[in-house]
C-alpha cells in the first residue's frame, strides 16, 4: 500500500511541478531568456533614438544605463525621448554620469524621473538611487553607484551589498573607470576598490565614459589585470569576473588609444564603429545560471558574442543539472 502512495505522490509532483520533478530545483526568479540592454553616453536626437529603437526591436525587457543621459541638462526631454520609443512604463535603471550631476537632484531632476518610473511599476530600491543604491529585479541584483563622481566609500557599499545578496546574477553599474579599464583617453577616476569588491563578489562590472565598446576577458585581479581565461565561454566565480564599457548610446564615438591584452573585444572609431547596445540574455532556455551576451549595432551587425556561466549561489542548480543529465542518460 505504501508503494502506491509513493507512486501517486511522484505523479502529482510531475504534473503540478514538472520542473521540480525533473531537476529538484525551484524555477528561477529570472524569467527564461530575460533580455537586458546596456547603454550609456546617450544624447538626444536621431542617433540616440536609433539605439532605443534597436533595443525595442531586439525585444529587450529592461535597460541598464551607465550614465551620461542627454548632455543638455534637460531631464524632461530625456524622459520624453524614452517614452516616445519604449513607453512610460518600460523598466529603466541608471547610474549617474558626470554630465548628469548638475540636474540630478531636486524637482524634475533626472533622479526624480527615474524614481517616478520605478514607482509606477512598484519596483523597490535601497539607498540613494543611481548614486549608492541597489535593486533586485526579476532575480537579478543590480548595484548602481557613482565612484569618482558623487559620494564616498562605494567599494565598501558594494562589498556589503554583495555579502548580503543571494542572487545567481549580480551586476555592478557605474559610469567612470580606471584608465586601464577603457581604451580611449580617460584617466584614473574610480579607484581600484570598486572593481576589486565587485570581482570578489562575482558581479559583472558595467561601465561607460569612453564612447566606444570594450569587453575584458575574465580577470582574477583588476589591479594587476590578471587574465584567468581566454575563452568566449566565461565562468564567473567569487573572485573572477569580467568588465565592459558600453558607451555607444548615441552621444559621439571615440578613437582607440590604448591596446592591452586583457581586452577580448574592442569596438571604437578606429574600427569604424557605429552606435549600438550590449544585450544580455539571462536564464537561457530555462537554465538559471546561463547567460548569453551580444553587442549589436544600429546597422544590424553583431560585433561581439559570448556566453557566461555563473557559479554564484547556485549549488541547487548544479545538483539539478546533474540529476537531469542522469535522467537523460537512463531514459
Amino acid at each position: 500500500m505504501k508503494s502506491w502512495k509513493y507512486i501517486i505522490a511522484f505523479l502529482v509532483l510531475t504534473v503540478v511541478h514538472p520542473v521540480w520533478a525533473q531537476t529538484s530545483v525551484p524555477p528561477s526568479e529570472t524569467p527564461p531568456n530575460f533580455k537586458v540592454a546596456f547603454i550609456a553616453d546617450q544624447g538626444l536626437g536621431k542617433n540616440a533614438e536609433a539605439v532605443l529603437k534597436l533595443i525595442k526591436s531586439e525585444g529587450a525587457q529592461t535597460i541598464l544605463h551607465q550614465g551620461d543621459f542627454d548632455y543638455k541638462n534637460n531631464p524632461s526631454a530625456w524622459e520624453a525621448q524614452i517614452d516616445r520609443i519604449l513607453g512610460a512604463d518600460f523598466p529603466y535603471f541608471a547610474s549617474i554620469g558626470n554630465h548628469d550631476i548638475k540636474d540630478w537632484y531636486g524637482k524634475e531632476g533626472y533622479q526624480e524621473y527615474l524614481k517616478n518610473r520605478l514607482n509606477r511599476q512598484e519596483i523597490k530600491w535601497d539607498g540613494d538611487l543611481g548614486v549608492k543604491s541597489s535593486i533586485r529585479y526579476k532575480g537579478i541584483f543590480i548595484i548602481l553607484v557613482a565612484p569618482g563622481e558623487l559620494g564616498y566609500h562605494h567599494d565598501v557599499y558594494i562589498r556589503d551589498q554583495l555579502a548580503r545578496d543571494k542572487s545567481i546574477w549580480r551586476i555592478c553599474s557605474w559610469h567612470k573607470n580606471m584608465q586601464l579599464m577603457q581604451v580611449g583617453g580617460k584617466k584614473d577616476d574610480t579607484g581600484w576598490g570598486v572593481y576589486e569588491e565587485a570581482r570578489k563578489g562575482g558581479a559583472i562590472i558595467a561601465t561607460a565614459h569612453d564612447h566606444s565598446y570594450g569587453r575584458s576577458y575574465p580577470l582574477s585581479s583588476f589591479v594587476n589585470q590578471t587574465i584567468s581565461s581566454h575563452s568566449n565561454r566565461m565562468v564567473i566565480t567569487e573572485g573572477r569576473t569580467f568588465a565592459f564599457f558600453s558607451g555607444l548610446g548615441g552621444g559621439g564615438i571615440h578613437e582607440q588609444k590604448l591596446d592591452e591584452p586583457w581586452w577580448a573585444k574592442v569596438y571604437t572609431k578606429t574600427q569604424n564603429a557605429t552606435y549600438g547596445a550590449l544585450f544580455g540574455i539571462f536564464n537561457v532556455n530555462g537554465i538559471p545560471n546561463k547567460a548569453m551576451f551580444y553587442f549589436k549595432n544600429i546597422n544590424g551587425e553583431v560585433i561581439d558574442h559570448f556566453n557566461v556561466t555563473s557559479t554564484i549561489h547556485n549549488n541547487l542548480v548544479h545538483k539539478g543539472n546533474q540529476q537531469r543529465k542522469a535522467h537523460e542518460i537512463h531514459s
